[in-house]
């Protein structure tokens, strides 16, 4: 007797013809849950159940649920890869190594910059591409930002204050167009702004700990 499987098994479970239509069919599926449910609730088992595969295949294509959601949004994955690789090594210097980062990803290259200001300019203009933008960056920050200290509420509100300001130094320097952001070298805004960015990131007592105590 032959064991015959259902249609609705072979759904769930099996491979869809070809690799290039099972991430389509994911990044459509994806596409609709962030729609619908936003950047924080939407999960990748949901998108793998409206996709019809197994959640670890839609983990085979895109490793986290931020490089699906980059990958929804068009944003290169090697973006994210640049941007995380500010917060190797030593917390010294670790705020001009954030806006660095953070500012080629937007100005240097169009396969990031281009879709990323497409969600920018969505976001000004609708309520909901806000929402996702802001949680978007704001958990890349914090994946980031825990892997070398402990994610706590603290930290989580640091985060907070960092996406935030990097996101409204994009809209003065790219979008509303200030002159006095636009007409600044990048060197120069990194000089400026990465000590700020430094004292939001690593607290003060961290960082006189770090420096042996100095003062005291």
């Amino acid at each position: 007797m032959t064991a015959h499987t259902s249609p609705a098994a072979t759904a769930r479970l099996g491979r869809r013809p070809g690799a290039n239509t099972t991430r389509q069919a994911i990044l459509a599926a994806a596409r609709a849950r962030f729609a619908a449910d936003g950047f924080t609730a939407t999960t990748i088992r949901r998108v793998a159940a409206d996709a019809g595969v197994d959640a670890s295949l839609v983990m085979q294509f895109f490793r986290s649920k931020n490089e699906l959601f980059a990958a929804v949004m068009s944003v290169p994955a090697d973006a994210l890869t640049r941007f995380s690789a500010a917060f190797e090594g030593t917390d010294d210097g670790l705020g001009e190594r954030v806006v660095r980062a953070f500012l080629a990803v937007w100005e240097e290259d169009a396969r990031s910059s281009e879709p990323l200001m497409a969600m920018l300019r969505g976001a000004i203009a609708n309520d909901q591409a806000n929402e996702q933008l802001r949680e978007f960056l704001q958990e890349r920050l914090l994946v980031d930002a825990s892997a070398s200290r402990p994610a706590d509420a603290e930290l989580t509100l640091r985060v907070g204050v960092v996406s935030s300001m990097l996101v409204g130094l994009v809209v003065g320097r790219r979008v509303v167009g200030v002159p006095t952001l636009t007409g600044v070298e990048r060197e120069r805004l990194i000089a400026l702004v990465g000590p700020a960015v430094q004292s939001v990131l690593v607290p003060a007592r961290r960082a006189t700990a770090h420096g042996g105590g100095a003062g005291r």
